[in-house]
């Protein structure tokens, strides 16, 4: 697979607790590949920044997994080190995709004010009380109800309208993550008209901060089947005046480096964009489709 001229913005390493690849192998995976732009993108969750003992009581976690700023500083200090050493051989960004901002924003300001960061995705993985969407129960266990999973989507899309208002990131991830586990994995059919209000909101205050959103093709491999968001919404995006859109796999193992970029490109392109965004400095440079 050539992927010259093409770009892949969200991948993890084995700074992520959900990921035990190696950086080096996934930027030799990249160079292989002849992307044009590589980002690493290791999670940094807000709301477990700290040790347990920091929390009076337990974020709900099946990841069991705290003290996430540890992983941030090894993560970002590791990205950088491998800017340099792949200087001119592989165009490697060293990003974050924040998790929960929401939840404390004090450790949100900190972690997207460090020079050293490239890029930042700003994403909601989980809600104040809840455990991570990929761990909540839709159907074998204590079922939702349709009308739970609508009410559990509302307060979803509110919490991403909160995350955009905060606006310091910059590009929304995953817009429609939670469809992975709720349509993807139980089977759940939605009606996401519901919350087509609450969505074109936070897409004008995207707009209006001047950030983006990506398209996350992870989908395209996996049950779901579909990329996050679903074309029509990144046509509602571009039709209310958005420009920024990065492309990212959220690989999490070499192999699966680039896999739906290409067609997330052609999505793109059939959305009305003609160019693709990668950050550097924090500032969106552009690739003509």
């Amino acid at each position: 697979m050539n992927l010259n001229g093409f770009t892949d913005c969200h991948t993890h390493t084995s700074f992520s607790p959900d990921s035990d690849a190696s950086a080096i192998d996934m930027c030799n995976r990249a160079l292989e590949l002849g992307l044009s732009a590589y980002a690493i993108t290791d999670h940094a969750e807000c709301n477990r920044w700290y040790g347990i003992e920091h929390y009076s009581s337990a974020v709900p976690n099946a990841y069991d997994t705290y003290n996430c700023g540890l992983d941030f500083e090894n993560s970002l200090a590791f990205s950088t080190k491998l800017k340099e050493e792949y200087k001119g051989k592989l165009n490697l960004i060293a990003g974050i995709e924040l998790g929960q901002a929401t939840h404390d924003f004090e450790v949100a300001d900190k972690a997207v004010s460090d020079k050293r960061l490239d890029f930042v995705i700003g994403s909601i993985h989980q809600l104040q009380g809840y455990d991570d969407f990929a761990f909540l129960k839709y159907e074998n266990e204590n079922p939702l109800d349709i009308k739970a999973v609508n009410e559990l989507l509302k307060k979803n899309y509110l919490e991403i309208l909160n995350l955009a208002k905060w606006g310091k990131f910059d590009v929304l991830g995953h817009l429609t993550y939670t469809l992975r586990y709720i349509e993807g994995d139980a089977g759940i059919k939605v009606d996401m008209t519901l919350f087509d209000d609450i969505i074109e909101e936070i897409f004008k205050t995207i707009i209006q901060n001047g950030n983006g959103i990506e398209i996350n093709t992870s989908g395209l491999r996996q049950k779901y089947g579909q990329p996050f968001p679903t074309p029509n919404y990144v046509k509602m995006y571009k039709d209310l005046g958005g420009e920024i859109l990065t492309l990212g796999s959220d690989a999490h193992r070499p192999e699966d480096i680039g896999k739906g970029i290409k067609e997330g490109t052609e999505i793109a392109k059939i959305c009305g964009f003609k160019y693709i965004a990668y950050y550097k400095e924090r500032k969106p440079n552009f690739i003509k489709l």
